[in-house]
């Protein structure tokens, strides 16, 4: 197999050619079809989130197809096509676990983290943490339901169902689909931008928004509730003072620069401020079921596998709308 690895944070990837690897109990492996990069992936490589300690081979929006079954798999079949998330391993003995919280578990591993990911031609994965995604679909289209749509999903389903008028800040990957959901829903989305970026707030009107305009503008109207996707940290107080009395702030991302000192007027009157963290399995069921009903359209930039750096810095940098994916 041949892979991207991450020898350490703040450097390149490297092209490596590795041995094949076989799968464990309960595991599969799957040729990888396509995998998307995700701003998780940025955070390991620019350092925001602590190194492993190991190399490691990143990604986490896998789309493969098995093609090894491991000891004690059921369920699945060779030649299945299966995504691949961030959550892929948890230890089902803590109390999280137990209580139906297994994002929030005590031992967990993260795919293209704590264990090798997709950005490689051949990956290992725990089988309950594999997604069938049937054959209707292209691959690289699907790749950024992975992660990008999953806690996009999460994220709205905290929102709550009471929220008709919602706020996206960060219109990239996650936004651009969930706001399609959320508009199905027959919900009004609101998109913020960085401050000037008329080319992408021209993308979410196209999307359907009712409204986009920069992080540093309010809505024309009081909001029900905001979505935080990008990592900065000054945009909580931002949307604190954009949404209604009772209203409620989801931070999306795992990462977040520091979050500047606000007034507790800001979150006076019964706001709410509260986080997302990682994915359940019934997260997976619920979205990807709901996915094709809703008809989303990713809108995807394509990269060869040995041009990882180069989407990598793509991302960093803004320069495509929606999201990258990697095909080996």
């Amino acid at each position: 197999m041949h892979a991207m690895i991450l020898d350490a944070p703040h450097t390149d990837l490297r092209w490596a050619e590795l041995p094949d690897r076989q799968p464990g109990p309960g595991q599969i492996r799957v040729r990888v079809c396509a995998c998307g990069v995700c701003r998780t992936d940025l955070h390991v490589v620019d350092g925001d989130l602590p190194f492993p300690g190991h190399p490691v081979i990143p990604g986490h929006e896998i789309v493969g197809r098995i093609d090894a079954l491991g000891e004690g798999v059921q369920g699945l079949q060779l030649g299945q096509r299966v995504g691949i998330p961030w959550l892929g391993h948890t230890c089902g003995t803590c109390r999280y676990c137990h209580s139906g919280h297994e994002n929030l578990c005590d031992h967990p591993l993260f795919t293209g983290y704590t264990r090798d990911g997709g950005y490689a031609t051949a990956a290992i994965a725990d089988a309950q943490y594999a997604f069938p995604l049937g054959e209707e679909g292209d691959d690289v289209a699907l790749a950024p339901l992975l992660c990008a749509g999953l806690i996009g999903w999460r994220s709205l389903v905290m929102a709550g169902e009471d929220a008709r008028t919602l706020g996206l800040y960060g219109f990239g990957a996650a936004a651009h689909i969930i706001a399609q959901v959320a508009i199905w829903q027959g919900r009004k989305i609101y998109g913020f931008t960085r401050p000037g970026d008329r080319k992408t707030q021209d993308f979410a009107r196209g999307l359907g928004a009712t409204w986009a305009g920069g992080s540093d503008e309010p809505p024309p109207e009081p909001l029900d509730a905001a979505i935080i996707f990008a990592p900065v940290g000054a945009l909580v107080p931002a949307a604190l003072r954009a949404v209604r009395k009772g209203g409620r702030v989801v931070c999306a991302g795992i990462h977040m620069s520091e979050i500047p000192a606000f007034s507790y007027d800001l979150l006076w009157e019964e706001r709410q401020l509260v986080s997302v963290a990682n994915l359940t399995r019934q997260d997976g069921i619920d979205f990807l079921s709901l996915a094709p009903k809703v008809g989303i359209r990713t809108s995807t930039t394509r990269y060869p596998l040995r041009d990882a750096n180069r989407a990598l810095a793509d991302l960093r940098a803004g320069r495509f709308e929606g999201a990258a994916v990697l095909v080996p």
